[in-house]
This record gives structure tokens, C-alpha cells and sequence, in this order.
């Protein structure tokens, strides 16, 4: 399908530029200048001047779809690519061509012109390239004893990807209150008897907390699980977003709504005061909750695109996935085990203990 693409181009040869975390500037290929973010958008101004003229301000709208939608040029510079497989839609540059899915593996993906969506308010920009996750991955699977020879070999981990997942940062309040009982328990002698006295407390316990960017992946082709594992992105890099970050890499398009992830949210939070409530709780014996109550009220929330360097990998017909943290480089990933390796480590242990042990029975 041919769309119409345009592309930052590099001032000084008119190549595509893109964006390289290790430096924090705009690189051109062909030439070697480099641009920060600040100068390539100073240089477009006049056209970002011509969209705004045709911009619409956001009217009132259901909560999940506040935010500022995209530009005309902005949209212009975009193209997404669909799986069939997992219905995953990704959008990058013209410069970022897909071959197969992040998230499932898929090898085909159908291209298409981007169209709609809110635009993202923040961005926190890769910080690790390419060459720094496929090492990381591999001392990732170095360590790994149980590993079968046959998924280091075919696991292609230099078809790893750059994505920008969507989060929902969320600022919000949590009051909270918990009645606890705690106990004391003393115990002395008096001539033939052991005196045990168990004093009793009734603890109560109230507070309120305050806290900014809540984050919760907007992703339903992401397991939560392995985004909180990554956790956390250091919110100092936040950026103001740009599609001068996107060149390179691919962007997550959200498909869960800030209302449906405000119950992730909410009870983040509600753990949270739980946990400081209850470690205030400090000088008895035992401590037990009678009752617990939490209000969460949100504020402000907005829309971030976070790095992470993908693999999605098949072995046995088993779908493995791993996710690297593009700023700070936690990584989780689920790894295969060889139980012929497992066995026979298992074996070369168990028979030195099963001849010490008939040693030992000897003797006796």
C-alpha cells in the first residue's frame, strides 16, 4: 500500500536523521552532522506554524480520550503497520521498516497510513542502542545452565527491537485508615508455674499520600507482568514528546483507555498507603487487621511513550518474550529448560551423595 511520507531531513545533505540515545542528538547517516531535538524542531517551526492554523483546540470529551490529538504534518510523517496475528499496531517513520511483530514474532505485517489516536504528551527517549540490548541479552543467557543449545542458536536475538510502549502516568491522592490489633506477650516463672500475660491494643492508624506519575502500560499486547519487572524509568528524561525521537524505532500504539486503567492504578496506590500505614505499626509481638479503608482520587493524567528493547522468540512452539528496559537496561524474559541437562547435572550430583551415604550407612 503506498502512503505519502515525509521525513526530518538533515539540514546539511538532506538525509533522513535519526535519533541516537547515547549522544541525545538527531544523527544524519551520510553526512555525520548532528542536530538536538531543540534545533531540528526550530527548523520545522514554519510548517508546525502552517498545521496549527488548521488545528481544532480539544473539545469536552469522555475522560479516556483526553489529550491533544496529532498535526497534519505530524500524521503525514507516520505509518503504522498491522499484525494479523496478535493485532498489534505499531507506528514508526517512514525510515523504520517492519518485519515481523515485536510482540508475537509474526513475520508478516501489513503496512498502512497512520491515522487518529491521541498524541503523546511525554517521551522518555532510548538511552541504550541496539548493540548494547543483543549484549545484554546474551550475558542474560550466559548465565542460564538449563538453556537448550538449540534456543541459543535459533533465537536470532539481533532480530531484537526498539519500542516505545504507551504508559498513562497518573498523578493522584490515597487517604487511607486501618484499625489494627496488636499484641504483647510476656512470659516469667513463679515457683512451679510458667506465667504467660498477653496484653492486647487496639491500633489505629490514618494518613494521606500524595503521588506523581503512577505509571500503567496502555498496551493490552504487553504482559503487565513484564513491564513492572523493568521497572522503574527514571522520569528525569522526560521530553516534551517529538516524532524527531521516533526515526528508528516503533511506537505502541494504546489500546487500553486512561478510565479502564485507573482500577491498575487506584490500587497501586491503595498498596502503597497500605504498606506505610502498616509499617508504622511497630513495638508488639503480633500485629493483625481488623479494618482497612482507601479512597483514591485521581488528578492529572497523561500520555508517555517509554523505551523498551523487545524479542518475541519461538522454540518447541513456545512462545518466549523478552523485555529490556531501553534506559536503564532491566531485563526479564521467560527461558526454556533442557531437562537433559537438568537430569544428568542432577544425576552427576546425586551419585557422589548416594555413595557417602552408603559410606555413612556402612560405618553405622
Amino acid at each position: 500500500m503506498a502512503t505519502e511520507i515525509t521525513n526530518h531531513k538533515c539540514p546539511a545533505c538532506t538525509g533522513p536523521l535519526h535519533f541516537a540515545g547515547a549522544s541525545g542528538m538527531l544523527e544524519c547517516d551520510y553526512c555525520g552532522s548532528k542536530f538536538s531535538v531543540e534545533e531540528i524542531e526550530r527548523l520545522y517551526a514554519a510548517n508546525e506554524a502552517e498545521a496549527a492554523e488548521n488545528f481544532e483546540e480539544k473539545e469536552d470529551k469522555p475522560f479516556e480520550e483526553n489529550g491533544t490529538e496529532w498535526t497534519e504534518r505530524e500524521a503525514k510523517n507516520l505509518r503504522t503497520y498491522s499484525c494479523p496475528s496478535c493485532g498489534a499496531e505499531l507506528i514508526c517513520d517512514s525510515t523504520t521498516a517492519a518485519t515481523s511483530c515485536p510482540y508475537c514474532g509474526n513475520p508478516t505485517v501489513i503496512p498502512g497510513q497512520f491515522t487518529g489516536g491521541l498524541k503523546p504528551d511525554l517521551v522518555i527517549p532510548f538511552r541504550l542502542n541496539k548493540d548494547q540490548a543483543i549484549a545484554a541479552l546474551q550475558k542474560y543467557y550466559s548465565g542460564k545452565v538449563f538453556l537448550p543449545n538449540d534456543f541459543k542458536k535459533r533465537n536470532h536475538i539481533e532480530e531484537i527491537k526498539g519500542i516505545y510502549v504507551p504508559f498513562w502516568l497518573c498523578d493522584c491522592e490515597t487517604e487511607g485508615k486501618a484499625l489494627y490489633k496488636g499484641s504483647n506477650v510476656r512470659t516469667w516463672r513463679e515457683g512451679d508455674y510458667d506465667i504467660t500475660e498477653t496484653t492486647y491494643f487496639d491500633v489505629l492508624r490514618e494518613g494521606k499520600l500524595d503521588f506523581e506519575m503512577i505509571p500503567v502500560d496502555a498496551s493490552t499486547k504487553m504482559p503487565d507482568e513484564h513491564m513492572d519487572a523493568i521497572e522503574p524509568f527514571d522520569y528525569r528524561d522526560l521530553k516534551p514528546f517529538s516524532t524527531a525521537y521516533l526515526p528508528g524505532f516503533f511506537a505502541d500504539k494504546y489500546d487500553v483507555s486512561q478510565q479502564d486503567s485507573m482500577e491498575r492504578i487506584s490500587e497501586r496506590a491503595k498498596n502503597s498507603i497500605k504498606s506505610e500505614l502498616r509499617g508504622t505499626v511497630r513495638g508488639y509481638s503480633m500485629v493483625s487487621t481488623i479494618n482497612e479503608n482507601y479512597n483514591f482520587n485521581s488528578k492529572e493524567v497523561k500520555y508517555a511513550l517509554l523505551p523498551v528493547w523487545m524479542l518475541s522468540t519461538k522454540w518447541n512452539g513456545e512462545n518466549f518474550l523478552f523485555a529490556m528496559n531501553g534506559q536503564t537496561g532491566k531485563l526479564i524474559g521467560d527461558l526454556p529448560v533442557d531437562k537433559k541437562k537438568f537430569w544428568g547435572l542432577f544425576g552427576a550430583i546425586a551419585a557422589p551423595l548416594a555413595v557417602i551415604f552408603s559410606i555413612i550407612a556402612i560405618l553405622l
